[in-house]
């Protein structure tokens, strides 16, 4: 077992003992408090934050560690923790959420690990040159042509000012592809389009938390993985992600190219 293997394995018992605690606090959410308009953290996020850092201290402790809720450390080698993302799906009763850890090197998405406790426990896993896995079972990026392509999205909704260009996006996508859908978490966005549900995915303005384990899936996958402009590991700190399988994903970036025009 290599390295990346080794840290790929760390993450999914980290992930699982996040994903314990989402489980228990599902539909009794405690002590809620909105960070900006519609961006919600409760005790869930904030306990199963704790239980991935503890496990990941103890099984990685020579990775430096940075949580969406208590911060850490941006580094050349770290992981990026969204610990339940999408909240409010959570506190909404719905059950679209996922535990997200990602391992950055060097400014490169290396290993990805997503785990959907309440879609039956679901865990995605990849590592770098290791392909992408459901369940243990390889999964690929779909093979369906852009006209009959279905891709993600999700609304700048923290962010107004990036509303026009987006509207610009979506209906150009809307216009180009069969159908768009909104589930409101990234980490199953990305999860979905590594195993041919949706066929891509664009975004703008998200953190690093919630893009980087997603993306070493896609690519794994077979996917393709870029920032609105094109550019390989941009998205990482900008956000701003277009991903889809290879015919479906330059099509998202011609869109997406020309709504920032």
């Amino acid at each position: 077992m290599n390295e990346l293997e080794q840290l790929c394995d760390a993450a999914m018992q980290a992930a699982r003992a996040g994903g314990a605690i989402v489980l228990e606090h599902f539909g009794a959410a405690r002590n809620i408090e909105s960070k900006a308009p519609g961006d919600w953290v409760s005790a869930a996020d904030i306990a199963s934050e704790a239980a991935v850092k503890q496990v990941l201290a103890d099984l990685a402790p020579q990775v430096d560690f940075f949580g969406e809720e208590s911060g850490g450390v941006r580094s050349d080698f770290g992981w990026f923790v969204d610990p339940l993302d999408g909240t409010a799906n959570f506190l909404h009763g719905l059950d679209a959420v996922g535990v997200s850890i990602g391992l950055v090197r060097d400014g490169v998405p290396v290993v990805g690990v997503v785990f959907a406790p309440l879609l039956h426990g679901r865990m995605y896993h990849a590592y770098l040159d290791g392909g992408a896995y459901k369940d243990g079972q390889r999964i690929s990026v779909s093979m369906r042509p852009v006209s009959q392509a279905i891709p993600a999205t999700g609304f700048p909704f923290r962010q107004k000012h990036r509303v026009p260009a987006f509207l610009k996006a979506f209906e150009t996508a809307f216009d180009t592809f069969e159908d768009l859908r909104r589930v409101g978490a990234a980490s199953l966005d990305l999860s979905w389009t590594a195993e041919g549900v949706f066929d891509g995915y664009f975004e703008q303005g998200l953190g690093t938390w919630d893009v980087a384990a997603g993306a070493v899936l896609v690519r794994e996958a077979g996917g393709v993985v870029t920032d609105w402009a094109g550019n390989a590991n941009d998205f990482l700190w900008s956000g701003d992600i277009a991903a889809g399988n290879p015919a479906v994903h330059a099509k998202i970036l011609e869109i997406t190219k020309n709504a920032e025009n």
